[in-house]
């Protein structure tokens, strides 16, 4: 029975010092990566503006009214996202419209021509609220992980294989 209080003391002081670490961290983030495509920027920009089929992370979308959507992953958590700026086919800015989310922030997708084809860099001004995702973002999955996803995705929508670049 000692070893469960114990076990039980040790779980709670490392939750404590994770929520503590993840509070010390900053709420806000900036993000940004790009990759180079053999397409032009209409293409990429039909894609990243056109249904999200394509990307490994969603497994269903749908249309909202007012210029929103959601998107589930395979957890079936569905996101709200609404359209804050759009220049095609060179910028597209979407943000999460859903407040009670643990997180939230703007992707601002930048399409520029290339000789080949053209470069899409993703910038993500992200916010974490619960500490404890904080913690986990900023040391375990990164706060690029998402939008290198992204672009990976995009080249196999393609046919191609991208090269992250900062």
């Amino acid at each position: 029975m000692k070893w469960v209080w114990i076990l039980g003391g040790a779980l709670i002081f490392l939750v404590a010092v994770i929520a503590l670490i993840g509070a010390l961290l900053p709420q806000s983030h900036t993000a940004t990566r790009r990759a180079r495509f053999r397409q032009r920027p209409e293409a990429v920009y039909a894609a990243i503006s056109g249904p999200p089929d394509w990307r490994s992370d969603v497994k269903g979308s749908g249309v909202l009214p007012n210029g929103r959507w959601w998107e589930q992953d395979s957890h079936g958590n569905k996101v709200t996202f609404e359209l804050v700026e759009d220049r095609p086919p060179t910028r597209r800015t979407v943000r999460i419209a859903d407040q009670k989310l643990p997180f939230g922030g703007a992707w601002t997708f930048e399409i520029a021509p290339e000789a080949d084809g053209s470069t899409l860099r993703i910038t993500e001004n992200g916010e974490i609220y619960n500490v404890i995702f904080r913690f986990v973002a900023r040391f375990f999955l990164g706060y690029t992980s998402s939008i290198e996803n992204h672009l990976r995705d995009l080249g196999r929508k393609f046919g191609e294989t991208v090269r992250i670049e900062e």
